[in-house]
């Protein structure tokens, strides 16, 4: 437990499922401060009956944490990494295969609960306690495994008729090459995210690299590691202008491991975004980093509850 929130009052459990770990904490009204953290591997390749086991556990442990430190728990909110409907039903299998299983009604066996998905959770929690505490709305964008976004207005996530609102990066863009006719589909996320930099790296240098820090390391003295970094952001920023172009937000707020990366990828990503904004009045708007960081994901999913259970708190001033 942290030693700077004392024991008692109430808190939320949050609770983050991606493809490669599950976290989980009890967040703290209303600081949504995390006092207690766990965090186990997903191995999502087990199926989803067994994912779901271990998320049950996770949520139950973290109950008890509560009752021993004599915190109230408001509720269970969940973050996953897949398509989630207006009534909490995960809609898609991606990575995740938790379709067609009772997710909502096994955490309320626990508390009453909250199932969203992630990017949404995680936009809430920075409307709520991080980067979009004083914007009225604001474009939320995620890049690490995947690329996601959503729209944010007075503080609540627009999650769509089907809760499909945040599909940006995975449908081709489907185009004729001008000088030679082929037919081209480019997929964002085969290219911009973790694994697309990691994968592009490896196929152009024939090194083993596995993980896209090593890619971030040789950015100092591989000019190869530098074009793909620096394509992958230009390519990224207009996809992000495009989502300024149709939403005109206040500002954009990007997380995410990669979108919180700084130095070339940020910078080439700021500036092609603004060069692809078509509104000179929009083109300066603030694209600032998520505040949460990697905790952007339990506390998101933590205010899920909050946002249902407690008063807004209020509104931060854009002007400060």
């Amino acid at each position: 437990m942290s030693g700077t929130v004392n024991a008692g009052g109430q808190c939320a459990l949050g609770l983050d499922v991606g493809g490669t770990k599950i976290a989980g904490g009890l967040v703290v009204w209303p600081s949504g401060e995390i006092v207690c953290r766990r965090l186990v591997p997903t191995a999502a390749a087990r199926g989803g009956e067994p994912v779901l086991d271990d998320v049950i556990i996770l949520a139950r442990q973290l109950a008890q944490e509560a009752q021993r430190n004599s915190w109230q728990v408001l509720g269970i909110g969940l973050g996953v990494a897949e398509l989630v409907d207006s009534e909490g039903r995960v809609t898609s299998g991606q990575t995740i295969h938790w379709e067609g299983l009772p997710v909502f009604e096994r955490l309320t066996g626990i508390a009453p609960a909250v199932v969203e998905a992630d990017v949404r959770a995680a936009a809430l929690g920075e409307a709520w306690f991080g980067a979009g505490k004083p914007f009225r709305s604001f474009t939320y964008l995620t890049v690490g495994t995947g690329i996601s976004s959503c729209l944010v207005i007075d503080r609540k996530p627009w999650a769509g008729a089907n809760g499909n609102a945040l599909v940006m990066a995975s449908s081709p863009l489907s185009t004729t090459c001008g000088r030679c006719g082929a037919d081209l589909s480019p997929i964002l996320e085969d290219f911009a995210s973790g694994p697309a930099i990691t994968r592009r790296y490896r196929e152009a240098t024939g090194r083993g690299v596995m993980r896209t820090e090593e890619v971030f390391a040789a950015l100092g003295h591989d000019e190869c590691a530098q074009e793909i970094i620096r394509s992958a952001g230009f390519a990224l920023g207009v996809s992000l202008a495009f989502l300024v172009n149709v939403t005109d937000p206040e500002s954009v707020i990007v997380g995410g491991g990669l979108g919180s990366a700084k130095g070339l990828y940020w910078d080439e990503m700021v500036a092609s975004a603004r060069r692809h904004i078509w509104s000179k009045v929009t083109r300066e708007l603030p694209i600032l980093p998520a505040a949460l960081g990697p905790d952007a994901g339990i506390v998101g999913a933590a205010t899920s509850i909050f946002a249902r259970e407690c008063e807004l708190p209020a509104m931060e001033s854009s002007d400060d």
